[in-house]
């Protein structure tokens, strides 16, 4: 099993009040997956995935990647696990504005102290894989938001990751490029077995995944396959 989360927990104080964003959530994700969570605002959705990707920690409960809890680990070594191991995709992109297109893929490499001529081949070959072989030395603000989105999607994929995590990844985007950018995830998955978790308040785009996950209140409503 990829990744399992087990009896999920996260409360948080806002003012005076206790929020329980989440409540005791469970759930497995195998290999190869591309899994949509789908529920309202406040549903837990994004706590959760922010949980899932070592951003934030749990209350309580475990999550396990390929056997590794990762809420056990110290800042420093959940650092290196994120970059290492987990592949993030977010709806503002998230990009350097003063690296160009090859340098933001890179970037995740480079922090490891790898050089860039061993990493500048992958990210060339990511690129154009993306569509982007024109615009590699192109600036954020010389790139229109489809093509900053297949940046950070290169720029996910540049440490071989076992997990991709990818936070409303079309919700910056206009219907047609953001259909473009889902089919080249649900293409991704199929062609090199990638896992995928997306958090989507869509319902179109959450159909490209081939699995669904409902939330509401903090808890799982629903799972199906797709």
């Amino acid at each position: 099993m990829l990744l399992q989360v087990r009896s999920l927990e996260k409360s948080y104080t806002r003012g005076e009040e206790t929020v329980n964003a989440l409540k005791g959530v469970s759930l497995d994700i195998s290999d190869g997956q591309f899994v949509s969570i789908m529920g309202p605002s406040g549903s837990g959705k994004s706590t959760l995935l922010h949980l899932m990707g070592g951003l934030d920690r749990p209350s309580k409960g475990q999550v396990i990647l390929r056997g590794e809890s990762i809420d056990q680990l110290s800042d420093t070594e959940l650092s290196l696990f994120r970059r290492q191991k987990l592949g993030f995709i977010f709806q503002f992109f998230n990009l350097l504005p003063t690296l160009s297109a090859i340098e933001n893929v890179s970037l995740p490499r480079l922090l490891g102290n790898e050089s860039i001529k061993k990493i500048e081949p992958r990210a060339r070959e990511l690129l154009t894989l993306m569509g982007l072989e024109h615009r590699m030395n192109h600036k954020p603000d010389q790139l229109s938001g489809g093509e900053m989105q297949r940046v950070a999607i290169a720029r996910a994929l540049i440490s071989d990751p076992l997990l991709i995590l990818a936070d409303e990844p079309t919700g910056n985007l206009d219907s047609k490029t953001g259909e473009s950018i889902l089919s080249l995830l649900r293409e991704m998955t199929q062609k090199t077995g990638k896992t995928i978790v997306m958090v989507t308040h869509d319902p179109k785009a959450a159909s490209y995944g081939n699995r669904l996950i409902r939330m509401r209140d903090g808890v799982l409503e629903s799972d199906e396959t797709l």
